[in-house]
């Protein structure tokens, strides 16, 4: 679900998604949603700020922040952006 909604919006160069919802296991939140991690490369994020790039993630991942995601790490760049 997050690679159809995220590659639908934002038609990413680069997707890689992981779930990382085994190390949280056992703590209050983790019951009602996962706790991913993304990196997406994206020409729409150019000339976007870092909060305008998440927001365009949510946005794109809507209802879905709200139950089937707990928890989100972000990683939003250009394609000619290197992680750091």
């Amino acid at each position: 679900m997050i690679k159809e909604r995220l590659s639908a919006a934002l038609s990413p160069a680069t997707l890689e998604i992981f779930d990382e919802s085994h190390k949280h296991a056992g703590h209050a939140g983790a019951r009602g949603g996962g706790h991913f991690a993304v990196v997406v490369k994206s020409a729409a994020f150019a000339g976007k700020t870092l909060i305008q790039r998440h927001r365009m993630i949510y946005e794109a991942l809507g209802d879905a922040m709200h139950h089937e995601i707990h928890a989100m790490s972000i990683k939003a760049l250009t394609p000619d952006e290197e992680l750091s």
